[in-house]
């Protein structure tokens, strides 16, 4: 598949604004019907109503946040979708600042088939405990 890189990078934008409206279902619309997305080689998150799932978990733990999109690199299909969140921890209302990546694997029709995301889970949890 021979992919414009143009089209990636406002894909990229349209993903982070999908985050930045607070819709699971917008953030689930960027994957295919079938696509999955593994946080941290935890469970696979698969399907869309799945993914809108662990939206929705992000959103009920922290409050206002924001998702900005830092940078992204394409080979072929494959994206790497660089970010950073920010908001305060529902439960504790400590504020977050949270660095990560997804690795997409794009299908045909710009669909995220599958995304492998990490961040550093340890920090995020320093965090929350509002720890220095």
């Amino acid at each position: 598949m021979l992919v414009n890189h143009s089209k990636i990078r406002d894909l990229a934008q349209a993903y982070t604004d999908a985050w930045n409206s607070g819709s699971p279902q917008a953030v689930a619309a960027f994957y295919a019907s079938d696509g999955r997305i593994v946080i941290n080689s935890g469970e696979p998150w698969e399907g869309r109503a799945r993914v809108a799932e662990m939206a929705a978990g992000f959103y009920a733990d922290v409050r206002d946040m924001t998702v900005f999109c830092d940078e992204v690199r394409i080979a072929g299909n494959h994206v790497a979708y660089i970010w950073t969140f920010t908001g305060k921890h529902a439960g504790t209302g400590n504020p977050l600042r949270v660095t990560g990546w997804e690795e997409w694997d794009l299908d045909q029709d710009l669909k995220v088939a599958v995304s492998h995301g990490w961040y550093d889970a340890q920090d995020y949890a320093r965090q929350v405990a509002g720890g220095e």
